[in-house]
C-alpha cells in the first residue's frame, strides 16, 4: 500500500531502515523520558547516528537531501513512539531549514555538515515574553555597536533549551518601524549572556526541555545574521513556518496512530470472563474505534494532499499547510480522547501508555501558531483578507 504522504523510494527506504532503528530506541525510552521529565538523549543520539538530524540537509553537505514528505513520515513515526523526541526533532529540522535557506550566514556549509553528522543540534527561539504566542512579532531589538550588534531578550518556551548547540533567534532590526521588520540570527547556547532559565514541568511533552532562555547583552556579529536586516518575517513565514507546521502535523498524526493502536490492542485482548466476551464484542466499542481510525486517516490524507500540492508548486499550498496543522491538532485531541474513553480505568491508571499520549496531544493546541491562530489565518485566507491586519 502506498504511503499516505506519497513517499518516493528514498523515503520508503528511510522509514524501513534508519528511521525504524531510531524509532525503536525512542519507544524503548519514552516512558522514562516522560516520567522523569528528562531529555531523550538516547533517541537523539540514535537519530544522529542514523543521519536523521540531517534529513533535509543537501547531499553536497553530507545530508540525506530528503524533502518534506520524508520529514513528515519521520515526525509521524517518532510521534507514535515518543512525542518528546518528535518535538525536539521537528524543532531541529525547522531551524535547520532556516540555516540552509540563509543568504547571509557565514560558515553555513560547515555548520550544515556538522548537523548532517549528528554533531550539532539546533532549535528555534522566536516567541518572547512580551509578545507571547505571536512568534512573528519579537519585542527584542538588534542594536548596532560598531562591531555588529548587541541584543537582550526574554525568549519563552525554547525546545531543547539546555541541550541545543544553537538557537535560530529573532529580533527587530535596528530602527525597525514595527516588530514585523525583524531579523533572524544564530546564537550559540554557550555564548556569553545566554542562559536557559529553569526546567520544564509541563502537562505533556515532558522531555522536550522547553524552557525560557534569557539573552543579556549578547553580541551578534554580521556573520551571525541568517537574513538581511528587516527580512526576518519573510524567513519565519515562508521557510520556518511551513516546515514546522508540516512536521507537527506528522507528529500529531503519529500520536493518533499510537492511541489507536493501543486501543485496538486493549479492546481485542480484554475480556468479560463471566460473559465469555471481549470489549470488542460491544457495538459501541467498535463504533468508537471506527471513528478514531477514520479521523486519523482523514488527517493523514489532508497532510498527504498538502505535500502533493507543495511538490507541484500549487498556489494554494500555504493555505493547505495551515489547514493540515489545524486538522492534525484537532484529530490528535479527538483520537486520544476517544482512546481514554474506550480503555477506561486501564488508561487513567497508566496501565496503558494512553494517559501520556493524551497529555502529549494537548501541547500542540497551545503551541504557536496555536489552534486559535490557525483558525484565524485560515479564515482570513478563505475570505480574501491579508494574514495580518
Amino acid at each position: 500500500m502506498a504511503h499516505a504522504y506519497g513517499l518516493d523510494a528514498a523515503g520508503e527506504a528511510l522509514v524501513a531502515g534508519p528511521l525504524a532503528k531510531a524509532k525503536a530506541v525512542a519507544a524503548a525510552n519514552a516512558a522514562s523520558v516522560d516520567a522523569e521529565r528528562r531529555f531523550p538523549l538516547e533517541a537523539m543520539a540514535a537519530l544522529g547516528e542514523q543521519g536523521l538530524l540531517g534529513i533535509s540537509v543537501p547531499k553536497e553537505h553530507g545530508g540525506l537531501g530528503l524533502g518534506p514528505a520524508a520529514f513528515c513520515a519521520a515526525a509521524e513515526e517518532l510521534g507514535a513512539a515518543c512525542a518528546s523526541t518528535a518535538m525536539v526533532f521537528v524543532m531541529h529540522v525547522s531551524a535547520t531549514a532556516a540555516i540552509a535557506a540563509s543568504p547571509t550566514l557565514a560558515g553555513k556549509a560547515d555548520l550544515l555538515r556538522s548537523i548532517a553528522k549528528g554533531k550539532h543540534l539546533t532549535t528555534l527561539a522566536f516567541s518572547e515574553k512580551g509578545s507571547r504566542s505571536h512568534f512573528w512579532a519579537p519585542m527584542s531589538k538588534l542594536k548596532e555597536n560598531g562591531r555588529g550588534y548587541v541584543t537582550s531578550a526574554k525568549k519563552s518556551w525554547v525546545t531543547s533549551a539546555a541541550h541545543a548547540d544553537s538557537y535560530v533567534s529573532s529580533a527587530q532590526a535596528p530602527n525597525a518601524a514595527s516588530p514585523m521588520e525583524s531579523t533572524l540570527y544564530l546564537v550559540r547556547r554557550t555564548a556569553k549572556g545566554v542562559g536557559p532559565a529553569g526546567g520544564f514541568e509541563g502537562l505533556g511533552l515532558r522531555g522536550n526541555d522547553s524552557t525560557p532562555v534569557d539573552l543579556v547583552d549578547v553580541a551578534v556579529s554580521r556573520d551571525d545574521l541568517l537574513t538581511p536586516p528587516g527580512k526576518g518575517a519573510d524567513a519565519m513565514l515562508q521557510v520556518v513556518l511551513p516546515w514546522f507546521a508540516l512536521g507537527t502535523s506528522g507528529m500529531s498524526n503519529g500520536l493518533c496512530r499510537s492511541a489507536l493502536g493501543a486501543t485496538l490492542d486493549h479492546v481485542s485482548k480484554t475480556a468479560f470472563e463471566h460473559l465469555g466476551s471481549a470489549l470488542r464484542d460491544l457495538p459501541t466499542m467498535r463504533a468508537r474505534v471506527a471513528k478514531m481510525s477514520v479521523t486519523t486517516e482523514q488527517s493523514r490524507a489532508m497532510l498527504g494532499r498538502t505535500l502533493a500540492a507543495m511538490g507541484a508548486g500549487a498556489a494554494d499550498t500555504p493555505l493547505l499547510v495551515l489547514q493540515s496543522r489545524l486538522a492534525a491538532l484537532d484529530a490528535a485531541l479527538d483520537v486520544t480522547d476517544g482512546a481514554m474513553k474506550a480503555c477506561g480505568g486501564a488508561a487513567f491508571s497508566r496501565h496503558l501508555p494512553l494517559e501520556r499520549t493524551f497529555r502529549d496531544a494537548r501541547a500542540g493546541w497551545v503551541m504557536a501558531p496555536t489552534a486559535d491562530h490557525l483558525q484565524e489565518f485560515v479564515g482570513r485566507a478563505l475570505t480574501g483578507l491579508p494574514l495580518f491586519g
